[in-house]
């Protein structure tokens, strides 16, 4: 008779299973497309204790078990000044998961607290000093994060609408202020209703951002001009199932020759540079 199956191994089941196409396909279609593992690579797997960052770290121990390409992983948790409750939450997580978290302090949330302007801007530059600083510190040479899909769609639909500029997130990049470093987005292929349909299927429950500007506040969203794209991609969804993946291979398809300006290294072009005056 078959033994069952523990809570863990069916989490990790459902991936490979009952979630191949949604998750662990896109997740290493990302990872051969864009190049993010090379062999020797110590990555720092950086979990908040949100549904995306985890779902990351269960992604990546399944790719540790079954890859011929040699490289490890540290799952970095930075505690940027987390109540009790959400300390707590992200502990029994990753316990439930089974995911062997490395975690370090800061006073990150107290620093941006204090801030009159920008504060969630702030909160974001300062997360990722410290997360390349640590993981420097720890050896490694590339830092992982959870951005998805709708992360870059939503990021170029918000630079276009509010920022008079059309740009995205990137599945990699190097860093500016750390030396030998990297960023790499294994995750950028993933659908974020599906890595919430991942939780669900497990009955997993996640923090979300757990900061003074979240915490409190209905499903612990923020009222910003991103949960207004959201809002705006998901009515748009009704009218085209398709619009999430059409917006998303047309990062990948810009027509320069149809734009009548553009801006690379710095340096403002005008479709008028190579216009025939024939």
């Amino acid at each position: 008779m078959a033994r069952e199956l523990s809570r863990v191994q069916k989490i990790e089941q459902s991936i490979v299973r009952r979630f191949r196409k949604e998750l662990w396909a896109p997740f290493l279609n990302a990872i051969t497309k864009y190049e993010l593992i090379q062999p020797g690579d110590k990555i720092a797997v950086c979990i908040s204790g949100g549904k995306d960052s985890m779902c990351m770290a269960k992604l990546f121990q399944q790719l540790s078990r079954i890859t011929e390409v040699p490289f490890e992983t540290v799952f970095l948790v930075m505690d940027p000044g987390y109540n009790p409750e959400n300390r707590k939450r992200i502990e029994e997580n990753a316990a439930i998961l089974e995911i062997p978290i490395t975690v370090f302090e800061t006073n990150i949330f107290r620093v941006a607290d204090i801030q009159p302007k920008s504060p969630c801007y702030l909160c974001a530059r300062m997360r990722r000093g410290h997360l390349y600083n640590k993981a420097k510190e720890l050896g490694c040479n590339k830092i992982a994060l959870g951005h998805h899909l709708n992360d870059a769609i939503e990021t170029a639909l918000l630079s276009m609408m509010y920022a008079s500029k059309i740009d995205t997130l990137i599945p990699k990049a190097h860093s500016e202020n750390f030396a030998g470093m990297e960023l790499i987005r294994p995750m950028y292929c993933i659908r974020e209703d599906d890595i919430l349909a991942w939780a669900r299927y497990n009955d997993l429950h996640f923090i979300q951002c757990a900061c003074r500007f979240t915490e409190g506040t209905s499903n612990g969203a923020v009222s910003s001009k991103r949960k207004e794209v959201k809002e705006l991609i998901r009515s748009l969804r009704q009218v085209n199932p398709e619009i999430e993946h059409n917006m998303f291979r047309a990062l990948h398809a810009v027509q320069l020759s149809t734009f009548p300006g553009y801006k690379a290294d710095g340096v403002l072009h005008s479709f008028l540079e190579t216009y025939s005056k024939d």
